[in-house]
């Protein structure tokens, strides 16, 4: 998540809003921020932001705001009391997400977002960030935590959506285990979202090392819900975070999916992000990238020759042998997507995904530039 920072006035409450730099109609004042350096501003908006030293107005406020040219028309920021201007949503960005929960019912030994035990329903404020949504909103992606838990409300949550954000891909990340439940699955697919697709992790072909890696007995509770929601007719992708517990198995894992989940649209291996109890746990879980290529290698192309849709996730071009360059896939959000300084001279640094922010201290010792071919090398290469 994106922040700025500024001197507050009248801000006793977190303030979320759309940004606009044009005046808005009165009407619809109370869902904007006016991002704005005028001394005299119409009343009724949310909030105003300014660059400017302090303006003679009784609204809330924040003035003294650098870098005010990275908050663009219809994006979503909320305002916090200590001038805090955080960034919820990037209208035409295809990496705009909503934090569904911060509770989970599995605590993975990698997972980068540690679960809490109790908390505040999310719901109302995030079907208000819905509602400020552009209809155009090319992708969101439903995440926690473990959306599921929500129960009913993560239904609703999906209808407005639906209602809302007409053309918008609606990515819904979650383990599965609520899928057990035939009825529960039932009313998500009744709502008929046209463009909803769900992504679920399986990080190994037996029970006792899934198991291990979720730290809960969840194994085939997931695998019966990939199953009941094939019965609804529901696209869904399965996830792959690799690590040193689980690398030596991935050509077993890839065989018992297409064995068992032929009907998935998709199939991704992550490199593992380094944060949260991934870091906590990171002497159990390290291995360099490169040292598990053989292993992705078998994998990918065993996937890739039953014609089943395959990517590699946040991984970088220069630690993968050339065959599964063309499955890298760019999948790290802007917010957290960094390139190392040997990267600047590298002639693949546009097509390369590079790394998490996180990588900045944990990364393969493989990283290095690459000189691009020629076109004319690369066709005599391919010859």
């Amino acid at each position: 998540m994106r922040k700025l920072f500024g001197s507050p006035l009248n801000i006793n409450k977190s303030i979320v809003g759309k940004v606009t730099h044009k005046p808005i109609k009165r009407l619809k004042r109370h869902d904007f921020i006016l991002i704005s350096d005028e001394q005299k501003i119409d009343p009724g908006y949310s909030a105003i932001i300014t660059n400017s030293s302090v303006p003679n107005l009784k609204i809330p406020l924040l003035y003294n705001v650098k870098d005010l040219e990275q908050l663009r028309d219809g994006d979503i920021v909320l305002l916090d009391p200590d001038g805090a201007i955080n960034v919820l949503y990037e209208k035409g960005s295809f990496d705009n997400s909503l934090m569904i929960t911060e509770r989970c019912n599995c605590s993975c030994i990698m997972c980068p977002q540690p679960p809490i035990a109790t908390e505040d329903d999310k719901t109302p404020f995030n079907l208000k960030l819905i509602s400020l949504m552009d209809r155009n909103t090319p992708s969101l992606g439903l995440t926690g935590g473990e959306p599921t838990l929500l129960g009913n409300n993560l239904v609703d949550m999906i209808h407005a959506c639906k209602k809302i954000l007409p053309k918008t891909k609606l990515n819904l990340l979650t383990n599965g285990i609520r899928f057990e439940d035939l009825g529960y699955v039932k009313k998500i697919a009744m709502v008929q979202h046209p463009n909803l697709f769900i992504d679920i992790p399986l990080y190994a072909d037996t029970d006792t090392e899934h198991n291990n890696i979720i730290r809960a007995k969840g194994f085939y509770k997931t695998i019966k819900g990939l199953y009941n929601l094939i019965l609804f007719k529901q696209r869904i992708g399965i996830r792959i975070v690799i690590m040193k517990i689980n690398y030596l198995r991935l050509p077993y894992l890839s065989e018992f999916i297409y064995h068992n989940f032929p009907f998935v649209f998709h199939i991704a291996f992550m490199q593992m992000e380094t944060v949260g109890l991934a870091k906590d746990n990171i002497k159990n879980l390290w291995i360099d990238p490169f040292d598990y290529n053989e292993q992705l290698e078998k994998s990918v192309t065993y996937l890739a020759q039953r014609d089943m849709n395959v990517s590699i996730y946040n991984a970088q071009l220069c630690v993968l042998p050339k065959t599964l360059w063309k499955y890298a896939r760019k999948s790290i959000s802007s917010w957290k997507n960094i390139y190392l300084d040997e990267c600047n001279t590298c002639g693949y640094r546009e097509e390369c995904g590079g790394l998490f922010v996180s990588s900045l201290d944990k990364h393969s010792k493989c990283i290095k530039p690459l000189k691009k071919q020629s076109e004319r090398r690369k066709k005599e290469e391919s010859a």
